[in-house]
């Protein structure tokens, strides 16, 4: 390969490599542990770059390393730090193998059928399989409280619909920093799902620390259009994003995890 080609390779595995981190976190829960697979993917790399051979392009090769990494560690092996995250894993063991990651791929990541079975070198037909039983699987895992922060009326309810409609009730929808902290002290939320840009152009991120500060561990779903920001590797990052335009799988795939594992991370100051 010559030193072009291999800059341009870097070049594109570096542009993509925030995504990876953004599926290797929602698949584990935990912002350490998932760049912790990140990391051990890309020391995979430099030891046997051809793997990036085995699929169609530069992203899909990341991503189809990051998967035997994280296959051959036994999804995850790392030892729970503490009791949710025990309880995560111990969530995780039942379900079917490999169900959790052909769902994120396909959901918050946005790969085709054909590009998750490059990915995980399986037939198309068995991520028919793996989505279907993960859907299953994880909305059945638990149903709680959930509270939206989000200025846009319309974008509110279909959030709220797609909430409601896996099983969960709503607390009420926030506009503002101050209403979301409001709303947050009158009933307390299972779950958070919020925008950062908010209509009087407070911080949804704001919002959730200072909720968080009142109320102790939450699990949180931001929302943005431009996820790269968030995902700069610069200071602590949300667990679980979406990104806007957002589809009715993506929500409905984000809150099933966040739920799933009770906890995830949230941006610091």
């Amino acid at each position: 390969m010559s030193s072009p080609q291999a800059s341009d390779l870097t070049a594109a595995i570096a542009q993509e490599l925030p995504y990876l981190r953004r599926y290797a976190r929602a698949l584990t829960g935990n912002q350490t542990s998932g760049d912790n697979f990140a990391v051990a993917t890309l020391e995979s790399l430099l030891v046997d770059p051809s793997v990036l051979g085995a699929t169609a392009n530069p992203k899909l090769g990341l991503f189809h390393a990051f998967h035997l990494v994280w296959s051959s560690a036994g999804a995850p092996s790392a030892e729970p730090e503490d009791r949710i995250t025990a309880r995560a894993m111990a969530h995780m063991a039942r379900l079917t193998p490999n169900s959790r990651e052909a769902l994120l791929l396909r959901s918050i990541e946005g790969f085709t059928l054909p590009e998750i079975a490059a990915i995980m070198q399986v037939d198309e037909d068995e991520v028919e399989a793996l989505l279907a039983a993960a859907n299953a699987e994880m909305e059945q895992a638990v149903t709680g409280r959930v509270m939206v922060i989000e200025d846009e009326a319309i974008i509110a309810m279909d959030i709220t619909a797609i909430v409601t409609d896996i099983g969960h009730s709503i607390t009420g929808v926030a506009r503002t920093r101050a209403d979301a902290v409001a709303l947050a002290a009158k009933e307390k939320p299972d779950l958070i799902l919020a925008d950062i840009q908010l209509a009087d152009n407070s911080s949804g991120i704001d919002a959730v620390k200072d909720i968080l500060a009142k109320l102790g561990d939450i699990p949180v779903i931001f929302i943005t259009a431009f996820p790269e920001r968030l995902l700069t590797g610069d200071k602590p990052e949300p667990a679980f994003l979406i990104t806007k335009p957002f589809s009715e799988e993506q929500v409905r795939s984000a809150v099933s995890q966040a739920m799933f594992f009770a906890s995830t991370e949230t941006l610091m100051a």
